[in-house]
């Protein structure tokens, strides 16, 4: 199961890493993965820090975060 974490999450970044910032909806979309599997991927690239997620009205709202 670590794996398929980790290879959801490389999947998540190069997603946004194309996209830009999108909202969970669209990234659940976008990467076609099983929800739960795409939430733990997504909670492992905020932990280590590469993914903001902000809470808005509609939906969670995830971007890569940029180092500069």
């Amino acid at each position: 199961m670590i794996t398929e974490i980790g290879i959801i999450a490389g999947e998540i970044w190069h997603y946004l890493d194309q996209h830009g910032e999108v909202g969970l909806t669209v990234l659940l979309k976008g990467i076609d993965k099983p929800r739960d599997d795409v939430l733990m991927s997504l909670g492992w690239l905020a932990r280590e820090g590469h993914v903001i997620v902000q809470k808005t009205e509609g939906d969670l709202m995830i971007s890569l975060r940029k180092n500069g």
